[in-house]
């Protein structure tokens, strides 16, 4: 293992992590497991930031994915959940196109990541882009000003999403 540095093999635990725990995300029977198995993928995924010296997106990831939204999404699936069946195993027309379509998605993604060019890993030699990169200035510049609009409509579709649960919910409590 002479020319394997320590970051190469964090980020193949990392990745490898990331894998399993999404993998308990498609194929946990329990939605409470399939939750926290988003979450742990997440803390994986803020350590790949880490490795990238995106310090500032890796902090945001843990706080904002793992702590606010996960939250918010197991106390739906506790609000939502009034039994602990398991998902039925039975055919149906729904699952055989979801099925269809996982699989043209994948065979289309495949087509894409096989036309891309070599990677060149000197992607930039801009030292003042490599000293921003990640830091709350420059993500809050970016997220504020570039991409305000979908943030403040994806804050806007996760309230509609838990006041629905609630709707919904409220009838069965």
């Amino acid at each position: 293992m002479s020319g394997v540095s320590p970051e190469q093999v964090l980020f193949a635990v990392f990745a490898l992590a990331i894998m399993v725990s999404s993998a308990g995300v498609i194929f946990a029977r329990n939605a409470i497991a399939s939750a926290m198995s988003l979450v742990a993928c997440f803390f994986f995924l803020a350590g790949v930031y880490v490795l990238l010296w995106a310090h500032t997106v890796a902090a945001l990831q843990v706080l904002v994915y793992a702590g606010a939204i996960m939250v918010l999404f197991l106390f739906v699936i506790m609000l939502l959940t009034t039994s602990s069946d398991g998902p039925s195993m039975s055919f149906s027309v729904s699952r055989v196109a979801g099925s269809a379509a996982i699989v043209a998605m994948f065979g289309a993604l495949t087509s894409v990541f096989v036309k891309l060019p070599a990677p060149s890993y000197g992607w930039t030699r801009d030292a003042d882009a490599v000293a921003t990169f990640g830091t709350i200035a420059k993500v809050g510049e970016v997220l504020y000003t570039r991409w305000l609009f979908p943030f403040e409509a994806v804050s806007l579709l996760l309230l509609v999403a838990i006041l629905g649960a609630v709707v919904v919910a409220k009838a069965r409590v």
